[in-house]
């Protein structure tokens, strides 16, 4: 028989959408992307963990293919794809990934070139001591367990988390709307840190940081430590740290040496980033460098070599580490699940605080497990001396009767346990030997008992329990042994000084020619400029002069922007060149006016095709980057006429398309950083614009120039005013081009 059909049920869209896309975050955010702070481990390494040692792969036994590992994982606890899963698994072995390795890998994992690990059925794998560490204690009941997601087996919860793994091995993810990303820290540090914590309760961040004072990242390199940034790091839970790469020099013969670089900042593949330094050395922007190079075996050796001896390796490094990744920032972020499953961002304190009502936690049921035991074998204990005491009645009683049970549980009061573990007992276990030790074993464990029950109403004794513990570890993870000692290097003084990259150019004479097209290239030496360059068909030059490889050339455009360009950086003269759009970011903006060589203390005559016009310091209009630096402000049909450095001229003359001439005194225009400028010439409409624009000194005379040479006129008064005047016809003989300059 057909079922009735559900009722349809109305729900606004937007109120249906919230809901179940919050059921997804949350579903994200607490089962797949941020680590618990108890244990600082994410659901699918806690399942990875849990499944090795349910196949006992201790750190004693031997090893297992992944393939097996990552098949009960998926099968029984975690149902996602195997590649995820084996790729967290191979996160946890690769030592360059994680400051104390949870898992043993034997083959090929990848390394920190970022050469891919192999598949999981050629790889084998095994728990390493810290990963059995973060285990021990689970079937003592410790932490709780659930069902796993078909229902059919358990799982734990959280694991009781033996040392502080969320610090030690840092955790990184992205869930929805949050994100996470926490360091790895020295253990020894950690642990020294909880110490005191025990001893301090209501210590604070900043004395924890004596013990606790920064990061401790598994590829070494160096950390600048700025004191009052780490502190407010470590107070609010959010902040950067700043890594470089640890370096020295080697000597060479004849007074040359060369850098090794031996540690490289955390998180980054080494094959990357050599080619990205090598990318800035083709592209000549590391003058100070002449090679790079890839020593490396199973250690890191980057070897770098100066162009000349006479550089510094502090300064070639200063220079590198600003502009590769050879120095980097780590964004911290301690957003982690709390006890109660809720995201939130902690401090330092909180965290560790956090992981010591944790151990309190376990240890309190570790030790509830174990009195537990202790109160059930008591009992058996009791009932098998009683057996003892009474040997020849119990045997003729069991061999007597078919139900002996009940006749011996009232006879001699013991409980069904009592009479079970009588009945279960073996005839060769009747030695007078065997009950003096059931006697002795009866004392130790009223020993015990009472210690226990000490252990759970004391809570100086839980102290001092977990402060042993922490002892312990010490010495197994401290800085004395091999795995435990400090490998990120803390620079507390590291004031670079500044260089300035021109000094290491070589100064020569070179050629910058662009086309109308907006092609450039350089040709070495100065090329006589009234000779024929070769173009592309259709295209033509636009300019060409005359500067050093070490110079700077500004590149101002119709749009008001100005461009910044290092002819030691442009293409060289084979071939036409290339387009300036690879190396400026021009948009639309392709229309120049002028190329000149860069001088900080000239000022600059800025005039627009609407008549306005501003003068300008040079070092306003410097561009830094590649988009360029916007100076002049234009209306909308208005365009950038001219850009002239200025010298020693006092006068400007001005000319229109309606063959109007003004000329008038410089000082009349003001100096602005940017903007619209000034009326440099009034015109009755809109069709009517300024064409040309002559700076002059008046001493010399006013003067125009054709192809038959120039022509000077030192009286110029019936052409001279006021700024933002009309002007009047040229004198008799100007160009009917309507140029200064034709």
């Amino acid at each position: 028989m057909a079922q009735a059909p559900k009722p349809i049920r109305e729900e606004q869209l937007a109120s249906a959408l919230s809901k179940r896309y919050l059921d997804y975050a949350l579903s994200s955010i607490v089962s797949r992307s941020l680590p618990d702070v108890r244990d600082g481990l994410k659901p699918v390494h806690r399942r990875l963990l849990y499944a090795m040692r349910q196949l006992k792969l201790n750190p004693t036994a031997g090893y297992k293919k992944c393939a097996r590992v990552v098949g009960d994982v998926i099968g029984k606890y975690h149902p996602h794809g195997d590649v995820a899963v084996y790729d967290a698994m191979v996160r946890l072995a690769q030592s360059f990934s994680v400051r104390y390795p949870l898992v043993d890998g034997q083959g090929n994992f990848g390394n920190v070139d970022g050469d891919s690990h192999a598949a999981m059925r050629y790889t084998e794998a095994r728990l390493t001591s810290a990963g059995s560490a973060l285990m021990d204690g689970l079937d003592e009941d410790t932490v709780d367990f659930s069902p796993t997601y078909d229902g059919t087996d358990s799982e734990p919860v959280l694991m009781p988390s033996a040392f502080p793994n969320l610090l030690a091995n840092g955790s990184t993810g992205i869930a929805v709307g949050m994100a996470t990303n926490i360091p790895p820290h020295n253990l020894d540090e950690l642990l020294k840190g909880l110490i005191y914590l025990l001893d301090n309760p209501d210590a604070t961040v900043k004395q924890l940081i004596k013990y606790i004072p920064a990061p401790d990242f598994p590829t070494g390199g160096q950390l600048l430590t700025h004191p009052e940034s780490i502190l407010k790091t470590y107070e609010t839970g959010h902040g950067a740290f700043t890594l470089r790469a640890t370096w020295e020099t080697e000597d060479l013969q004849y007074g040359n040496y060369q850098i090794v670089i031996t540690e490289i900042p955390f998180g980054l593949q080494k094959s990357k980033l050599i080619e990205k330094i090598a990318y800035l050395l083709e592209e000549k922007k590391l003058p100070m460098v002449g090679d790079i190079r890839d020593e490396s075996a199973e250690d890191i050796r980057i070897v770098i070599e100066p162009r000349n001896r006479t550089i510094k390796a502090e300064h070639i490094m200063g220079h590198l580490f600003k502009v590769s990744d050879l120095q980097t920032i780590f964004h911290l972020n301690l957003n982690v699940l709390d006890s109660t499953r809720t995201p939130r961002v902690m401090n330092l304190k909180e965290v560790l605080d956090a992981f010591v009502s944790h151990r309190l936690v376990v240890l309190d049921r570790k030790t509830q497990f174990r009195l537990g035991n202790i109160i059930h074998r008591l009992e058996i204990l009791e009932g098998l001396l009683k057996a003892y005491l009474n040997l020849d009645r119990v045997i003729q009683i069991i061999r007597e009767n078919d139900e002996s049970k009940p006749l011996l549980i009232a006879e001699f009061k013991l409980t069904e346990l009592q009479a079970d573990s009588i009945l279960n007992m073996r005839l060769r276990s009747l030695r007078k030997l065997e009950e003096m030790t059931l006697k002795a074993e009866e004392s130790d464990l009223q020993k015990e008992k009472t210690a226990c029950e000490k252990l759970l109403a004391n809570k100086n004794l839980q102290t001092d329990y977990l402060k042993k513990e922490f002892e312990n570890l010490l010495t197994i993870f401290g800085k004395k042994t091999a795995e435990g000692k400090r490998r990120t290097k803390l620079i507390a003084s590291f004031e670079e000084e500044e260089i300035s990259l021109e000094q290491f150019i070589e100064k020569e004479p070179l050629t910058v020619i662009i086309s109308q097209r907006g092609w450039i290239r350089t040709m070495k030496g100065h090329q006589d400029l009234s000779e024929t360059f070769a173009f592309k068909d259709g295209d033509s030059r636009q300019f060409a002069l005359h500067c050093q490889t070490t110079d700077k050339l500004i590149l101002a455009s119709a749009g008001g922007k100005f461009y910044t360009l290092e002819p030691n950086k442009l293409p060289g003269g084979r071939g036409y060149g290339e387009p300036l759009q690879m190396m400026l970011d021009l948009e639309n903006d392709l229309s120049f006016v002028n190329l000149f060589i860069y001088d900080e203390n000239k000022t600059l005559l800025v005039t627009t095709t609407n008549g306005y016009g501003f003068k300008v310091e040079a070092s306003s209009v410097f561009a830094q980057t590649r988009i360029g630096k916007t100076i002049v402000n234009l209306s909308e049909d208005a365009k950038c006429l001219s850009v002239l450095p200025l010298e020693n001229e006092d006068h400007l003359a001005v000319l229109g398309n309606h063959r109007k001439l003004l000329i008038f005194k410089m000082d009349e225009i003001p100096t602005v950083s940017r903007g619209k400028g000034v009326i440099l010439q009034k015109y009755r409409d809109s069709k009517t614009q300024l064409v040309d624009a002559l700076p002059f000194v008046g001493a010399d005379g006013f003067y125009w120039e054709t192809g038959r040479g120039r022509t000077t006129l030192e009286d110029f008064r019936l052409w001279f005013g006021k700024r933002a005047g009309i002007g009047r016809t040229p004198p008799t003989g100007f160009p009917r081009k309507n140029q200064f300059k034709s």
